[in-house]
């Protein structure tokens, strides 16, 4: 009859268990900041996209080296809530996932003056 009690936990007692969901409480963060974050770091500005295009039309003209691009284009794919609840309940997410929740988390940690942290300390 315990063991039912263990089954029958609400989900937000569940999600409090992961590293995640610990972390996000005891710096209190809300998880909606971290999506924000994630969509302001992610989506594509014009510089990216003139980037990929760059490199689409360097593909296409065999043996002619393109110029050099100063940084890489962002993903244009920002954590999304699915993947946010997915991670605080601690299913199982990819690792480009994991990055980019890392990244936004740290973006809130840097406006708040905190300290950065590390994917290890979140998953």
């Amino acid at each position: 009859m315990a063991a039912k009690k263990n089954e029958n936990k609400p989900a937000a007692e569940k999600a409090s268990e992961t590293k995640l969901a610990t972390f996000l409480a005891s710096k209190k963060i809300d998880a909606r900041r971290v999506l924000a974050a994630s969509h302001a770091l992610e989506t594509l500005t014009p510089e990216d996209r003139t980037i990929k295009m760059n490199r689409r039309r360097a593909k296409g003209a065999e043996g002619e080296a393109g110029p050099k691009e100063e940084r890489k284009p962002r993903s244009g794919r920002p954590v999304t809530h699915r993947a946010m609840t997915a991670a605080l309940a601690g299913k199982r997410i990819s690792g480009p996932t994991k990055h980019r929740i890392v990244r936004a988390v740290n973006h809130v940690l840097e406006q708040k003056k905190a300290e950065k942290i590390d994917l290890r300390a979140l998953f």
